[in-house]
């Protein structure tokens, strides 16, 4: 798996938000990873040890993008909460845009999307960029860095989840 860091800066403002992004190989296919936060996001506590509890806050569907979830997972070594939202779902473009908000990440950011995009790669696999856009409530919180560990995590997780399935 290839990891690749590399850091924008939304605005002049650079203290308090930006962008931070990650680009992963993966050999799953884009359709069979894409698909799994499409179709299969509530599966998640599943396969993943670094999360505990997720529900279903508000809507009757958890691929709706009227649907509120709440989530409960550790980062950084800490349990952490939040609620988090689908804003934009592009199949053709296997894109995917998520908004964080309230519990513990409402305390550190005003705003914290993250979107996710996959496609794939000539000679199998696919690669995985994960992009995180946010706006710290103050300059003591640090960019969300953990968040792209997370997410890399996940990510190596998902992959191997998928390949035994």
């Amino acid at each position: 798996m290839c990891l690749i860091f590399s850091v924008w800066f939304l605005n002049s403002d650079m203290a308090l938000s930006g962008k931070v992004s990650t680009e992963l190989e993966i050999q799953a296919t884009a359709a069979k990873f894409f698909n799994l936060f499409v179709e299969r996001l509530h599966h998640f506590q599943n396969i993943l040890d670094t999360i505990h509890e997720t529900k279903l806050h508000e809507g009757d569907d958890w691929h709706d993008t009227r649907s509120v979830k709440h989530w409960t997972y550790t980062i950084d070594g800490k349990v952490t909460t939040c609620k988090e939202k689908i804003e934009v779902v592009d199949v053709e473009k296997k894109l995917i845009t998520f908004k964080l908000f309230d519990g513990d990440v409402g305390k550190q950011y005003k705003v914290l999307k993250f979107h996710l995009q996959v496609n794939d790669k000539d000679g199998g696999g696919s690669v995985v960029k994960w992009t995180y856009e946010y706006e710290k409530v103050n300059e003591d919180v640090a960019a969300p860095y953990s968040y792209l560990e997370f997410g890399a995590k996940a990510t190596k997780d998902i992959d191997a989840h998928l390949l035994q399935a």
